[in-house]
C-alpha cells in the first residue's frame, strides 16, 4: 500500500515489475468505486515507464470468442461520475487517436507467438459503468457502434494513462458471451479455465516487460 495524493493504491513488485490489483486483493471492489486516479498516480511515482493491462469481457462479435485472447485496438467509454481526469483545475484536451502503444503491442504479440499462443484479433471494447451486467438490448447496440467486447474498466484507466505520458497496452480475455448472444443466458467460463488463461496471459505480460 502506498500513499498517493488521491488516496492509497495498493500494490506488489517482484523483479523490478510492479503487480496492480484494480479490484484490491479478494476482487473486492467493484468498477465504479476503483480509485482509479491513486492506482494510476501510483505508477507514476514508482516511475513506471510501460503497462500491460488485463481485462476480463464478455463477447460481442467473433473476433474474441470465450476462453481467447488478445489485444485492444481502441475503446468506446460509456462510464460516468468517474475520477478520469487529472485535470481538474484546468483544461487540457489529450489526444486520444492512439491509445495503445504499437511497441508494447508488438512485444507482447512476440512472446505470445514464442509461448505458441493463438490470439484473437484486435478488438474495439466498450466500457460500460457497472457493477450491473448489460442488458440484451445495450449489446446490440454497442456491436451496431462498432464494439467487439464489453467490459467495465478499461476506458478509465487508458484516459489517464495517456495523461500520465505511461506508454500502455491492453489485453482482453472473453470470460462469457455478451447478453443476448447465449441460448443459456450469460455463462461464464469455469474459475480453473479463468486461472489458466489468466496465468498465461501475465506470464506474457512479465516477459514482454522484462526484455524491454
Amino acid at each position: 500500500m502506498k500513499e498517493t495524493r488521491f488516496g492509497d493504491a495498493y500494490y506488489a513488485e517482484h523483479n523490478g515489475i510492479v503487480f496492480l490489483p484494480r479490484h484490491l486483493p479478494g476482487h473486492r471492489t467493484a468498477p465504479h468505486r476503483i480509485n482509479y486516479r491513486a492506482n494510476i498516480d501510483l505508477l507514476r511515482i514508482l516511475g513506471v515507464d510501460g503497462v500491460i493491462s488485463i481485462y476480463a469481457v464478455g463477447s460481442i462479435t467473433r473476433k474474441l470468442v470465450p476462453s481467447a485472447f488478445g489485444l485492444v485496438k481502441d475503446f468506446i467509454d460509456f462510464t460516468y461520475g468517474r475520477g478520469n481526469t487529472f485535470f481538474t483545475d484546468s483544461v487540457v484536451h489529450t489526444p486520444m487517436i492512439n491509445p495503445f502503444d504499437s511497441i508494447l503491442k508488438g512485444r507482447f504479440t512476440m512472446e505470445a507467438i514464442k509461448e505458441g499462443c493463438p490470439m484473437g484479433y484486435e478488438t474495439i471494447y466498450v466500457t460500460t459503468q457497472g457493477p450491473r451486467l448489460e442488458t440484451a438490448a445495450e449489446i446490440d447496440a454497442y456491436r451496431r457502434l462498432g464494439a467487439d467486447v464489453v467490459g467495465m474498466t478499461l476506458a478509465t484507466e487508458a484516459e489517464l494513462l495517456m495523461e500520465a505520458g505511461i506508454p500502455n497496452a491492453a489485453v482482453a480475455f472473453s470470460i462469457n458471451w455478451a447478453a443476448g448472444l447465449d441460448m443459456e443466458g450469460v455463462s461464464f467460463l469455469e474459475d480453473e479455465s479463468i486461472e489458466r488463461i489468466t496465468s498465461r496471459i501475465m506470464r506474457i505480460a512479465v516477459n514482454a516487460l522484462s526484455d524491454r
